[in-house]
């Protein structure tokens, strides 16, 4: 898939400090990221994806280069316990928007080569199945300043 330029540098340095970036006609917002706790080698990336287009669109694939892999993540409950699982694609409707938040979808980042540091920004890059590839600078925020995450027990 090849890698679309849709914003000219100046305009992409707004959209990195306005926390949203465009690929096409899906807009990236509001991107962040947990910081590590201790030696974490797992973490995650949260953020809303919304789609302009009048045909629907599908978050594909993810990668960054502090982490081994990042896999598209979704949580299932199965009783009492919450069950993260991978996903294969995360669907973004015509039109719509679908938030990548705590408890819910998300992009994991497995094999962490370094700590999620508060105030930091790590990049992330997108694949959708239309709109082409994005990268995203995803800030690092503390624990504290996001809703607590449901108990859950990840997939061995």
């Amino acid at each position: 898939m090849k890698l679309k330029t849709i914003l000219f540098p100046a305009a992409l340095a707004a959209a990195l400090c306005a926390r949203s970036v465009l690929a096409a006609d899906i807009t990236v917002t509001d991107p962040f990221a947990r910081a590590s706790a201790g030696a974490a080698s797992t973490g995650a990336a949260f953020m809303t994806l919304k789609n302009t287009s009048a045909t629907d669109d599908r978050l594909v694939g993810a990668s960054s280069p502090i982490a081994a892999s990042a896999e598209l993540h979704d949580h299932i409950k199965d009783g009492d316990i919450v069950r993260m699982r991978s996903v294969p694609e995360i669907d973004v409707p015509a039109g719509g928007a679908v938030a990548l938040k705590p408890g819910g979808l998300h992009v994991m980042l497995i094999g962490l080569k370094q700590p999620l540091r508060e105030g930091e920004e790590v990049p992330l890059t997108l694949t959708f199945a239309r709109a082409g590839t994005v990268i995203v600078e995803v800030p690092v925020k503390s624990a504290g300043e996001m809703p607590p995450m449901p108990e859950m027990q990840h997939p061995r």
